[in-house]
């Protein structure tokens, strides 16, 4: 016999909806899109999670894998993430539970891993059955609470069970670990700081509320990434992505330079920078070798174990470090640009882009909301206690009455409510008592416990009436964080060195030579060359006919000179352009723009940070940086400025210990004062030196060594000078006997 089938009822045509795809499509790929942004891929700016984090640390709370609790299985804590909080793959969860424990990703790991959790060449974590883990210290602070009614909790996916919305989050860790996601349309880009460094931005913000965003940048310098490396971005860019909350920051490999034998070196990478794979970074550089992009390096290997140890060989031992490194910035990944994208969840639901006041500001008012709920809550709690300490009380003075009640009456606690006058919470109290506990029941101890309680709760009242006070208690809980996890703590001393952006540019593309030690000369007329190496004996020299030596400079053919004229100018060269030194050289006017009537007042080779003193044969002078007269065309940079029928005369250095400026007038007067009278500046006329309003000679000293001057083959030091100490301006005296009559120190 044939089976029949039921033929299916016709569809109920009044449900179809009629309505254009494209608007249908919209529709549901906006709910897609809101779904990503708020539940998967930005961070709560409150406590610094997305969802599938936070759920991972209530569930291992909910576990009590605490940081002084043993750790359990990795498996065990993603199973009841998936099974009771978060629907998805057990692969997402656990990985994302892995970055939270590594300390190369995080820069204050949330979980305590055990077992292999990856490293960072890029190699995965074992499998989670292998693994164990436990909170950290920092996610117990962000827990911290969660049990009071801090934060508000909402039902499960599948309404089974509650998870918190946000954490109390006694830890600012959106700043502090930073968080990246990319959500549809929209993506966040937050590098981690210096949590010692958030909390003295965080005291800022609660005693100046007013205060400007460059006062808050002025505590937060930049980020801190958990690798160290070096950040080189200026403090204008700095300052303008925080103020936005958009920008871009350039991160850079600290490394360093071992000596080895017969002046041979290594360059050694010690940090990395941030989220860099050093396997893959190995790679890159080999390819680039293999393709002769690198001419300055020889080879790379890694002989990394538990700390970063990647060392580059370069070609020789004259190749400049400095240089070599300048060029494997440029053509990898030892040197990367972090975006700063602070788009965020403002209260967990509107996501926007906010600058770093506003996200401190943000975290401020969810802590003073948890500590106005976790005040309430515990006022509940002391009120309960007290009204039961009440109940016990009464119960006690009155215990025999009591116990008869209980024992003969059919319904005690009414009977005991109407005749002590007890609430229902206090006859249920005392009925619910273990008959072992009567023997605790001591009056003393009651009115104890009552009178501490409820001095407690006239505090708490008083901290719910004063926002003044409340404000005071979030400022001592920084003050909490900064001692458990500052920069006193190993965990929380800065890794991350800031240091001035170089200049694009400042190492141009043909100082990429080998860096060899030559001798420049100078001749009285004029004539320039680089001999070879560092020459001990310079009377050995040969120069033109009535020509002599007049300037002699051992250098690199990497360095640059610098030549001052009489005309007030300073000049640059590159020591790798000057002729060489088999024959007499060329004329320096070839290279530089000097006129006839001008002559070089000093050539030294060029320093940077190093200062100069520079002054005319009118008697006024300054101070300037030789980062100041570097000139990048012939026509050389003006920096002094020297009136008609006068000339630039002197050009000194002056060292770094320098206290007092020595001057010597053309009527052979010696003055002396301190240096902080003459003016730092980058072009003028200066102020006057000297009295006579004119100067021979000047030199820069500490007062302490003496000065010093040359006389012939010999140099004499004189200490006692308190004869020639005077104030900028004055004639000064007579120099010591013995002084040269050339006028001039040496």
């Amino acid at each position: 016999m044939t089976k029949k089938t039921k033929t299916p009822p016709p569809a109920d045509i009044s449900a179809i909806v009629e309505q254009p795809l494209g608007d249908i499509l919209s529709e549901r790929y906006l709910a897609y899109a809101l779904s990503t942004i708020t539940a998967r891929s930005l961070p709560d700016v409150r406590d610094g999670l997305k969802p599938v984090h936070r759920r991972i640390l209530h569930a291992m709370r909910i576990l009590s894998l605490g940081p002084t609790t043993p750790p359990k299985k990795s498996a065990r804590v993603v199973g009841d993430v998936i099974g009771k909080f978060h629907p998805h793959g057990d692969t997402a969860v656990y990985d994302a539970m892995v970055r939270l424990a590594q300390d190369f990703a995080a820069r204050y790991p949330l979980v305590d891993g055990q077992g292999n959790f990856g490293n960072i060449d890029g190699d995965n974590a074992a499998a989670m059955r292998y693994t164990e883990a436990r909170l950290t210290s920092v996610a117990e602070a962000l827990l911290e609470g969660i049990d009071e009614d801090a934060v508000d909790f909402r039902a499960t996916y599948d309404g089974e069970g509650e998870e918190p919305i946000v954490l109390p989050s006694n830890f600012p860790n959106l700043l502090a670990n930073g968080s990246q996601g990319i959500a549809v349309g929209m993506a966040t880009s937050i590098p981690p700081h210096n949590v010692g460094e958030l909390c003295d931005a965080l005291e800022l913000l609660i005693d100046q509320p007013d205060c400007t965003v460059d006062a808050i940048i002025a505590k937060v310098p930049g980020p801190d990434f958990p690798t160290g490396g070096i950040l080189v971005e200026s403090p204008d860019a700095i300052r303008e992505a925080y103020r936005t909350g958009r920008g871009s920051m350039r991160v850079r490999a600290r490394w360093t330079t071992e000596k080895q034998a017969q002046g041979a070196y290594l360059i050694v990478i010690t940090e990395m920078p941030y989220q860099v794979q050093k396997s893959r970074l190995v790679e890159k550089i080999a390819e680039l070798l293999s393709d002769k992009k690198l001419p300055l390096l020889e080879d790379v290997r890694d002989e990394s174990a538990e700390d970063v140890r990647l060392v580059l060989e370069p070609k020789s031992r004259n190749v400049d470090a400095a240089m070599l490194m300048e060029q494997m910035f440029r053509l990898s990944d030892l040197e990367i640009r972090f975006s700063l994208n602070m788009n965020v969840l403002d209260r967990g639901i509107e996501p926007r882009v906010m600058n770093l006041k506003e996200v401190l500001r943000a975290f401020l008012d969810h802590r003073h909301e948890v500590l106005i709920r976790r005040s309430n809550y515990r006022l509940d709690q002391i009120n309960r206690r007290l009204e039961i300490l009440g109940g016990y009380l009464i119960a006690y003075l009155n215990l025999d009455e009591v116990i008869r009640i209980i024992r003969e009456e059919d319904e005690p606690k009414a009977v005991l409510m109407k005749r002590f006058k007890l609430s229902d919470l206090q006859a249920e109290a005392f009925l619910n008592m273990r008959l072992r506990q009567l023997r605790k029941l001591d009056e003393i101890e009651i009115k104890r416990e009552h009178d501490s309680l409820s001095k407690e709760r006239v505090e708490i009242q008083a901290l719910l009436d004063s926002e003044k006070k409340r404000w005071s208690v979030l400022r001592w809980q920084v003050g909490e964080i900064r001692k458990k996890f500052g920069k006193d703590t190993k965990l929380g001393a800065r890794r991350t060195l800031i240091e001035a952006a170089p200049e694009i540019g400042d190492i141009p593309i043909e100082s990429f030579i080998e860096r060899e030690p030559v001798s420049v000369l100078l001749s009285a007329k004029g004539w320039i060359r680089a001999a070879k190496g560092h020459l001990t004996d310079f009377s050995a020299v040969k120069y033109k006919d009535g020509d002599k030596a007049r300037f002699e400079q051992h250098v690199e053919t990497t360095d640059k000179l610098l030549l001052f004229g009489t005309n007030g100018r300073f000049y640059s060269l590159g020591v790798d352009k000057l002729p060489g030194g088999r024959g007499f050289g060329e004329p320096v006017r070839l290279m530089i723009d000097l006129g006839n009537d001008a002559d070089i007042v000093m050539m030294k080779k060029y320093e940077p940070g190093a200062r100069l003193l520079v002054a005319g044969d009118d008697g006024r002078g300054f101070i300037v940086k030789e980062d100041d007269v570097i000139a990048q065309t012939r026509a050389g940079k003006l920096v002094l400025d020297v009136p008609a029928a006068h000339e630039a005369k002197v050009a000194v250095p002056v060292p770094a210990d320098a206290t007092h400026v020595a001057v010597l007038g053309e009527s052979r007067k010696l003055l002396i004062f301190k240096i902080d009278e003459v003016p730092e500046q980058p072009r003028g006329r200066g102020v006057i030196l000297h009295g006579s309003k004119s100067v021979a000679d000047a030199k820069a000293f500490n007062f302490k060594k003496g000065l010093s001057w040359k006389r012939g083959e010999q140099t004499r030091t004189e200490t006692d000078l308190k004869g020639w100490v005077g104030e900028r301006g004055q004639a000064g005296k007579l120099p010591p006997n013995g002084f040269p009559k050339t006028n001039r120190f040496g």
